[in-house]
């Protein structure tokens, strides 16, 4: 009995390490925060969005620069969206603390950055090579620089191995493919962006509504996210989209842009309901963002989406493909209800029923829409999951205690 109390409380301590270890996630910001001499790198992240994006990463580290590198870096007047694409150079997709540093294989290795992951680097510009030195020294530079090692390994500000390290480096990796010149939102041709990358048929359909297409371009400069079907699930769809009506029409286009920018971290962090460039008073034309570890789906009454890549996350803009087209209920019929089990028969000695003839069944909701098309079993399918019992439903506290009365029955 005594064997199976130390077991049972054994398990209980290790999985309070666990939760209090996940409780626990990094958060770039805070940590820079200890640290008055990165104040501006720090701020930077979070006004292009790199500060949400690193705090999503599990494996991650940090090439801060203090206030005078940076200093350096904003004298020559760099656009927002040029800041953004520098200082993802710095962001390494992989974990490097000072004693890895020290102790490269071979002395030398490649990193890829959050550069290189925007697919905005052209070849091998997005990765930075680090190299131990002569007399202790570490050197960076990126892939696409002269061979010359511009900055060095300063210390190490905080390390969470092997989850995030945050290291202080010399100077600014310079870099030709991430100080190019990046476009504005005024520049940008989403429907081009969009027709080149597998959704041309969306991107056609939007040129072709020109109420739609304007909504689309009035909130380009202001901040814009799309969720773009492919091809193949848009064209399948098309029969359905013709039997709407014009209004219909630019609702369903319109339903597919959020009037915000929201990058793939912000969607990954903050589930639920979201309105959409269609959404207008009582017509609410929202859906709900939900995510499974790095999967995110879109969910409305009649159908689940998933997000299957990204086309571009440069603030303002986000467009992201789906798997499928998103069905707002407002235009269409919702799944339907299972049909409620039959009576139980009565017994034979019961009374007879009365010759009164019964009523006619009621007629459907008189607010559904006329032209509604039916919906495909498959598209009509909601994942519910209303009934599993989770970490994230029970909660903390519920899960403790559920463990101790476990504990004290042994």
């Amino acid at each position: 009995m005594q064997l199976r109390r130390a077991t049972a409380a054994g398990a209980l301590l290790l999985t309070l390490t666990l939760l209090t270890t996940l409780a626990q996630a990094h958060n770039i910001t805070r940590i820079l925060a200890k640290h008055p001499e990165f104040s501006t790198f720090n701020h930077y992240l979070t006004l292009t969005h790199l500060a949400a994006e690193i705090n999503q990463h599990t494996t991650i580290t940090v090439c801060a620069v203090d206030n005078s590198a940076m200093s350096a870096l904003l004298a020559k007047k760099p656009s927002i969206y040029t800041i953004k694409n520098i200082l993802s150079l710095h962001i390494l997709l992989d974990y490097f603390g000072a004693k890895k540093l020290h102790q490269i294989t071979n002395g030398t290795a490649l990193a890829a950055t959050m550069f290189q992951a925007t697919g905005s680097a052209p070849g091998s510009a997005g990765f930075v090579n680090i190299t131990d030195l002569k007399g202790g020294k570490v050197g960076f530079t990126p892939q696409d620089n002269d061979g010359t090692f511009p900055a060095h390994f300063v210390k190490s500000v905080e390390e969470l191995p092997y989850n995030i390290s945050v290291i202080h480096i010399s100077s600014i990796l310079p870099s030709q493919a991430a100080e190019a010149p990046a476009p504005g939102p005024a520049e940008l041709n989403i429907t081009s962006i969009m027709s080149a990358h597998g959704c041309k048929v969306f991107a056609d359909t939007l040129l072709a509504n020109p109420d739609a297409f304007k909504t689309y371009e009035d909130n380009v400069g202001g901040g814009l996210t799309v969720f773009c079907p492919m091809d193949d699930a848009f064209k399948a769809f098309l029969p359905k989209f013709k039997n709407l009506t014009r209004a219909g029409k630019a609702a369903l286009l319109e339903y597919h842009g959020v009037p915000v920018y929201q990058s793939m971290a912000t969607l990954k962090s903050n589930n639920g309901l979201q309105n959409t460039l269609a959404t207008d008073g009582a017509s609410k034309f929202d859906f709900t963002v939900q995510n499974d570890g790095q999967e995110v789906t879109l969910k409305t009454k009649i159908v689940t989406a998933k997000i299957t890549g990204t086309l571009i996350d440069e603030q303002p803009v986000a467009i992201y493909t789906i798997d499928k087209v998103l069905q707002p209920k407002e235009l269409f019929k919702g799944a339907l209800t299972p049909s409620p089990a039959p009576a139980p028969e009565k017994p034979a000695h019961a009374p007879k029923s009365s010759k009164k003839k019964t009523k006619d069944a009621p007629s459907p909701d008189s607010e559904s829409p006329a032209d509604s098309p039916a919906d495909d079993p498959a598209d009509q399918t909601v994942d519910d999951n209303n009934g599993a019992v989770g970490v994230g439903r029970l909660g903390f506290g519920g899960l403790v205690l559920s463990m101790w009365v476990g504990f004290l029955l042994l």
